[in-house]
């Protein structure tokens, strides 16, 4: 069929690692260039191509809850800004609800790049900063209700015009409190944020200049047309594996449709900490692949921050979807092309503009995904948390992701101790983590005994423990503390996590999910995190 319609399918696999590999060229730039830790050690960011449109083309391996968002990032832009974007603009963002965005300390900077006075595709880097503002140091606050109390919103700015860098102006933006509560401050680091905002604008030209030698090579209709078909090509393996899940005769007992001849149903619930149920129904029409999201029943929006923007929601699907294709093709727009939502308004996972979503974009987010796997008995849930530890004062934030425990799958044993889903990142080197901040890394191993049971086990947590040196404001947003990562197909549940704070005198005290302390030099924060879910009855 590709050659049928003059398109080389050689050429297209090329093509599609050509664009890959610009995107990881964008994020080893980005990576040299940052000074913070979060994105040069932590490697929490993401580089992504961009049709002209606003369309995912191809991304760099890195953080699946950002990229399936960045296409609403981008697409917004293009909307908001229509003819007043000019060669030499660059697009700062990162409202959640209104914009795109994941979650605030995630700003996205986006750079259309003109041929003949039109923009013919973009670039944009997604990247995670340690402090932009609000109610705690590390912009992560476990208990904030509202958005403006996790820091400052960015709609959508220029942050460079005509060629210049409007550095007193986005300057302006982070240090200036995002809402009149005497807690709300602007940000306790402008240094690393302008250093690090350079150094995403930077990734994004080096994007640009290779796609400029790759369209000096092949000319720019030449590049659009396998930017299509890239596209086409995810929906052609997605549509296909979707057909697939919903013929097999082993997967006719979880059919629930009444016309099980053409269509494949199935729901399945899981349920935040809080009680708040994730329900998803997946339709398929077992003829061409044609699906139906429906979260109809998920909970309402909480009073808290685990709300989640809609564009998680996509970020979660598009990233199982890739996970279940068995073809190496890029994650890009294409893979949602055979896909239709319903997402209830003002639920969990499409909350108000207002809304505190911190907590959705890294904990929601990883029960979506767990929920999404459940439902093609793809693998048990995995530790559904990435454990947000903050800490610091009115100097700086530091902020970090703990690995936990994979769920199991037919056939294989869940990872242990690995960041999964929606997260990707490291951790930080013990030896810069303590060279850089006041604390003091005391332990660091895996959990045993975390780990669901079955004929195939999930993977085990990781204990991670950190004494501080001095007076500290310390903060833990996380989930399955109360509700453990289930098992599939009769394997065991995952164990759940919990936070512990040590003091001085020896006392050990339970934080509960989400705790903001402040701690004295020589107590420490010990963090158990989850375990994956197993996968079939034991042997």
């Amino acid at each position: 069929e590709e050659e049928e319609e003059g398109v080389d399918p050689v050429q297209l696999s090329i093509f599609a690692h050509r664009f890959m590999g610009i995107a990881e060229q964008m994020g080893k730039t980005l990576q040299r260039v940052a000074v913070s830790v979060n994105i040069k050690e932590r490697l929490d960011f993401s580089c992504a191509l961009f049709d002209c449109d606003g369309g995912l083309v191809a991304n760099a391996p890195h953080i699946p809850v950002h990229l399936g968002s960045m296409q609403e990032a981008v697409r917004f832009q293009v909307r908001n800004w229509g003819s007043n974007l000019k060669d030499g603009d660059v697009i700062v963002s990162n409202h959640p609800q209104l914009a795109g965005g994941s979650h605030l300390p995630d700003i996205t900077v986006i750079t259309p790049v003109f041929r003949n006075g039109k923009p013919v595709f973009f670039v944009a880097s997604r990247g995670h900063h340690a402090d932009i503002g609000g109610i705690t140091p590390g912009s992560i606050p476990p208990f904030s209700k509202f958005l403006n109390e996790e820091g400052a919103a960015i709609i959508g700015f220029k942050i460079v015009e005509n060629g210049v860098f409007k550095e007193k102006e986005i300057s302006d933006i982070l240090t200036t409190p995002a809402g009149p509560d005497p807690r709300i401050v602007g940000t306790r680091n402008l240094v690393d944020n302008i250093s690090d905002l350079k150094a995403q604008i930077a990734a994004n030209q080096k994007g640009i200049n290779l796609m400029g030698d790759l369209i000096d090579q092949f000319s720019i209709d030449v590049v659009q047309t396998y930017m299509k078909r890239i596209q086409t090509h995810a929906e052609i393996a997605v549509r296909e594996m979707l057909i697939e899940f919903a013929n097999n005769p082993e997967n006719e007992k979880f059919n629930e449709s009444e016309d099980k001849n053409n269509f494949f149903k199935t729901k399945t619930i899981d349920s935040m900490d809080d009680g708040t149920d994730i329900v998803l129904t997946i339709d398929i029409n077992k003829n061409n692949g044609n699906t139906h999201f429906d979260f109809t029943g998920t909970g309402p929006e909480v009073y808290g921050n685990c709300n989640a923007p809609e564009s998680v929601t996509y970020s979660a699907t598009i990233y199982c979807l890739r996970c279940l294709v068995g073809q190496d093709i890029p994650l890009n727009q294409g893979c949602l092309t055979p896909c239709h939502f319903t997402i209830p308004k003002g639920s969990i996972i499409s909350p108000s503009p207002e809304a505190a979503v911190v907590g959705g974009n890294v904990l929601t987010s990883q029960r979506l995904t767990d929920v999404i796997l459940l439902s093609f008995k793809a693998a048990a849930c995995s530790q559904g948390c990435v454990n947000n530890l903050t800490f610091g004062n009115d100097n700086f934030g530091y902020y970090e992701t703990i690995a936990g425990g994979a769920g199991a799958g037919s056939g294989w044993e869940g990872r242990s101790g690995v960041h999964t889903h929606m997260t990707n990142t490291r951790i930080t080197d013990p030896e810069i983590l303590e060279q850089r901040y006041p604390v003091i890394l005391k332990k660091f191993s895996l959990r045993t005994g975390s780990a669901g049971n079955g004929r195939f086990k999930g993977g085990e947590g990781v204990i991670r423990e950190i004494e501080f040196r001095t007076k500290l404001t310390v903060g833990i947003l996380s989930e399955r503390r109360s509700l453990p990562p289930k098992g599939l197909c009769g394997g065991g549940d995952g164990g759940r996590g919990k936070n512990l704070l040590i003091k001085k005198d020896g006392r050990v005290i339970s934080l509960g999910g989400k705790a903001s302390v402040d701690v004295e030099a020589g107590e420490a924060i010990q963090i158990h995190t989850p375990g994956g879910g197993g996968y079939g009855e034991p042997n």
